[in-house]
């Protein structure tokens, strides 16, 4: 979604996370907290965070700074958080409860255009080699995670050029 909203290609990721949580993480080699800081090739600085448990519900959004303004995709009255200010928003009263109810409808546009781009109606909108770049991304990501150390997009096998 970065590479999408910024129309910038990932050189580099720091990644790190935390098998604190439940054991089922842990026994898999896997993490149920994640950090990631990445830059873009115009040096910009990108940070994903993400938690598989959030007792307060389900929360997905975007949060974008600059030196003119910040904006904030997916929140909305259901986001899952709360000021601790004592004149802050309350708590989200019917919060999101999973991804599913979140983003049924996405799924469902996803489908239909699948199924357009089968039927030959459409042109695919997202082809394989954004698909590969995420995994790249990914896997850059769980290389620096494991490693402890920033790993360059470079070192990922699978680069395909843009045109």
């Amino acid at each position: 979604m970065l590479r999408w909203v910024t129309g910038h290609e990932v050189v580099d990721v720091y990644a790190a996370g935390s098998d604190a949580g439940p054991p089922m993480f842990r026994e898999a080699g896997d993490v149920d907290t994640a950090a990631a800081v990445l830059t873009l090739d115009d040096g910009t600085l990108a940070t994903a965070t993400a938690a598989r448990l959030n007792g307060a519900g389900y929360d997905v959004r975007m949060e974008l700074a600059g030196e003119l303004d910040q904006v904030v995709v997916g929140l909305d009255d259901r986001t899952p958080i709360a000021s601790t200010e004592p004149t802050g928003p309350p708590a989200a009263t019917k919060p999101w409860t999973g991804f599913l109810e979140r983003f049924g409808p996405a799924y469902e546009a996803e489908l239909i255009a699948f199924v357009e781009v089968v039927v030959g109606q459409r042109t695919n909108p997202c082809d394989g080699r954004e698909a590969l770049q995420a995994l790249r991304i990914a896997e850059a990501c769980e290389v620096s995670r494991r490693e402890h150390r920033p790993v360059r997009l470079a070192e990922i096998a699978g680069a395909l050029p843009y045109s």
